[in-house]
């Protein structure tokens, strides 16, 4: 049964009053964002207010999260154009069914994603590489928009190509578009320094509109938007046939990927930080809902957006009664207010944009990246530089690759060392090389990770060479396995081998601390029998109890330790 309305319950009136006022503010301060994304995704400017309609009312009545905004945004716009490039031209007929088409197909996906449970699959998108992704996505948005701030007329849809042209054309641009350019972008920076809290992108559209209207832009070679359809959206299905599928499934499921991601990892943010219940397969519900109601009502996909979201927070929302409310404001300016629209000028569009492209690039993450972990910077400007050069679609599919190596690679290169303890009797893991024991005989082994088939042979050689080159004769190589939570066939083989060979120098192989897992592991791969039941300890103090009954003479390393084993 679904659970409808999470988003917005308990409805208290005082809470209720206060959220519908945030979400007036957050529609004036949302509008023009929308109208410019429209720009980026290829569609009329109209299709932007319809993404503030419907998607906004699916996704308060299916999703859970309290705070998400889900409306047209940037990385899914970007995706968008870059998949439908070339199929036809931008804002046509043709151009909006295909968009509708891959709403359509993105919402059965993610609809999908939620009958086999994928809320989880967002966790698995690292947050290094979805700082590199958005920061590329940043660096194309904000490229694309370059010629049309300019007045340089752009033909490519490829952002080197683009910016190659932008350069050619600067000796030609436009400079009464350039003007009303800079004087948008002051005006806003303006309020932002000094009134954070006026809509500075409303007014913005609002004074160009009226000056386009008064003063005649266009006769003076400013482009401008052009006639705008009012009225609510009519609901129909895109008027497309079963063989345009095949043509855009790969956007759809770049979108849907991205949505999950992004969605998933915005609303945990505001969830936590609320201190907000959350139940992620319940928002895939709610996107596929707010992606169906897009499809249908003549607009393009939609995703979670963290700067709208963070936008309806700083207003002061709480709850999904503020996307209601703005909603509601929207449907208003479609039935009275869309004829001014048609006096904006694109250039204040393209600035828009290129505001929201600003803050899409993380420098400072970057440089706290660089600064914490080389690597995963690498990554993460590997992944910027790709969805520059090679598109949005490659970008993400390469987020998503990276992220699955960076957890094999942990796998791979897990946290191993010897066990000993220090002067107060604390256990601590110090390096494997050969010769470290933990005490003259004996050498407690940790393995950090799950134990398959590409670490198995890692395992085995650094055992073997623990113990081959040993000062003292190794007994006794005992594996504290807590961290091994699974160890399928292959590594099962390698552990059986390595056992046969250990046990031809006369050396002992036992496991101590196994998971309930890894004990059926054990037992359905027949390591169990071959290591033999006595050689599994349930704790490491029973191991070296055992040890040191065969041993009386030596020195007790249990009668060292003041606290128990690492746990």
């Amino acid at each position: 049964m679904l659970n409808l309305f999470q988003g917005m319950r308990p409805f208290k009136r005082h809470k209720t009053k206060r959220d519908a006022i945030a979400g007036v503010t957050f529609a004036a301060m949302d509008i023009p964002q929308a109208l410019g994304y429209t720009r980026i995704a290829g569609m009329p400017v109209v299709t932007g207010l319809y993404s503030l309609l419907l998607p906004l009312l699916a996704f308060a009545t299916f999703g859970s999260s309290r705070l998400l905004v889900v409306a047209a945004d940037s990385a899914t716009a970007a995706i968008l154009r870059s998949g439908l490039s070339g199929m036809a031209p931008a804002a046509s007929s043709r151009y909006i069914a295909l968009a509708g088409l891959v709403a359509l197909l993105t919402s059965a996906l993610l609809l999908l994603g939620r009958l086999c449970k994928l809320g989880f699959v967002a966790d698995f998108l690292s947050q290094t590489v979805l700082v590199g992704f958005l920061t590329g996505i940043g660096f194309q948005v904000g490229i694309a928009v370059l010629g049309q701030m300019l007045g340089v007329p752009v033909a490519s849809h490829k952002t080197v190509f683009q910016l190659a042209e932008v350069a050619r054309g600067l000796p030609k641009l436009h400079l009464p578009t350039l003007a009303v350019t800079l004087a948008v972008l002051a005006f806003v920076f303006a309020l932002q320094r000094f009134a954070p809290k006026v809509p500075g992108p409303m007014l913005a559209v609002i004074f160009a509109t009226a000056a386009s209207a008064i003063w005649n832009f266009a006769g003076h070679g400013i482009a401008i938007v052009g006639p705008v359809a009012g009225g609510l959206p009519h609901l129909t299905l895109p008027d497309v046939g079963w063989k345009d599928i095949p043509t855009v499934f790969s956007t759809a499921a770049a979108c849907a990927v991205m949505i999950l991601t992004q969605s998933a990892a915005t609303s945990r943010i505001y969830a936590m930080r609320h201190h907000h219940h959350l139940d992620e397969n319940q928002d895939l519900v709610g996107l596929s809902a707010a992606n169906a109601a897009a499809a249908f009502s003549g607009t393009f996909v939609v995703n979670g957006s963290p700067t709208q979201t963070a936008m309806v927070e700083g207003a002061g929302s709480r709850s999904q009664v503020a996307q209601v409310t703005a909603a509601a404001v929207v449907a208003l300016v479609l039935l009275f207010l869309t004829r001014p629209l048609q006096y904006l000028p694109q250039c204040v569009l393209g600035a828009l944009v290129f505001l929201v492209a600003i803050r899409l690039i993380k420098l400072r993450s970057l440089a706290a990246i660089r600064t914490e972990s080389p690597a995963e910077f690498a990554l993460a400007v590997a992944t910027t530089i790709v969805v520059v050069v090679a598109g949005v679609e490659t970008g993400i599919v390469l987020a998503m690759v990276m992220s699955l190596l960076r957890i094999v690679h942990h796998s791979y290169h897990p946290r191993t060392g010897v066990m000993i303890p220090d002067e107060g009797g604390i256990w601590k893991l110090v390096p494997p090389t050969p010769g470290t024991v933990t005490e003259p005989g004996l050498i407690l082994y940790r393995f950090g990770a799950v134990l398959f088939y590409a670490n198995a042979s890692r395992f085995s050689d650094e055992i073997m060479a623990l113990v081959g080159p040993a000062p003292t004769s190794v007994r006794w190589l005992i594996v504290d396995a807590e961290a091994m939570a699974n160890v399928d066939y292959s590594a099962a083989r390698i552990v059986e081998e390595l056992h046969k060979n250990l046990a031809e120098s006369g050396v002992k192989l036992g496991f101590a601390r196994l998971a309930w897992s890894t004990q059926s592991d054990f037992d359905r791969h027949h390591l169990t029998e071959i290591i033999g039941t006595q050689w599994i300890f349930s704790r490491l103090h029973d191991a070296l109890d055992a040890y040191e009954k065969l041993n009386p003479s030596r020195p007790s390393v249990s009668d060292l330790l003041e606290s128990p084993p690492m746990s």
